[in-house]
């Protein structure tokens, strides 16, 4: 099956940033990227928390968006767009997996003193990237910036910040993804200020 006519138009819009291209993409393709995530963690015996299905479902859209659609650019159109984002959330998805399952590991050896963390160096860092988020949270419109603020900066759980900012729980990671998007345009260079705060 090739691309069909519908997001052969919401591909394009993307390309061309055209009003709510975005919003709508992730609306289409936010179950399957789900899909993808629950599919992948079942298949290595993964048994992921949903706050995790929404970080990595958020990574995904990041990979997406990132270097000005790049990931976009590259299709072909030799498949659906489905059958193509599949691949390339999986990849995500995988590598994401990987990365917390080290992490997790890091942590357990941390906690029996036998890997040290700079905890004076993280806390210098978490000050700076403090200051970053609330310089670029002056760039987005309400509610995102009310979103990432409580996210971030107050380290409340998606059921909260629904509760908070009366905005579906579902609604949240993808609310998240849109501000990122907006907040790494609104910066130049690869090793942005965002990225460094946002990456998750």
């Amino acid at each position: 099956m090739g691309l069909s006519e519908i997001d052969r138009k919401l591909l394009q819009r993307c390309l061309d940033h055209k009003p709510d291209a975005w919003e709508d993409f992730v609306d289409r393709f936010l179950g399957l990227v789900i899909h993808v995530i629950n599919h992948t963690a079942q298949a290595r015996s993964i048994v992921p928390a949903p706050a995790d299905v929404e970080d990595m479902a958020e990574e995904v859209f990041l990979a997406i968006i990132s270097d000005d659609f790049a990931v976009l650019c590259h299709f072909r159109g030799e498949s659906s767009l489905a059958t193509y984002l599949t691949v390339v959330a999986r990849r995500v998805v995988v590598r994401e997996m990987l990365k917390r399952r080290s992490a997790s590991a890091i942590s357990s050896l941390s906690d029996h003193g036998q890997h040290p963390v700079d905890t004076r160096q993280q806390c210098e860092e978490r000050i700076s990237n403090r200051e970053e988020v609330e310089k670029l949270l002056q760039k987005l419109d309400q509610p995102e910036a009310e979103v990432v603020r409580l996210y971030h900066l107050e380290g409340k759980s998606y059921r909260e910040i629904s509760a908070e900012v009366g905005m579906s729980e579902n609604s949240i990671g993808p609310t998240l993804s849109r501000a990122r998007a907006k907040m790494r345009r609104s910066v130049s260079g690869s090793n942005t200020p965002d990225e460094a705060s946002f990456g998750g």
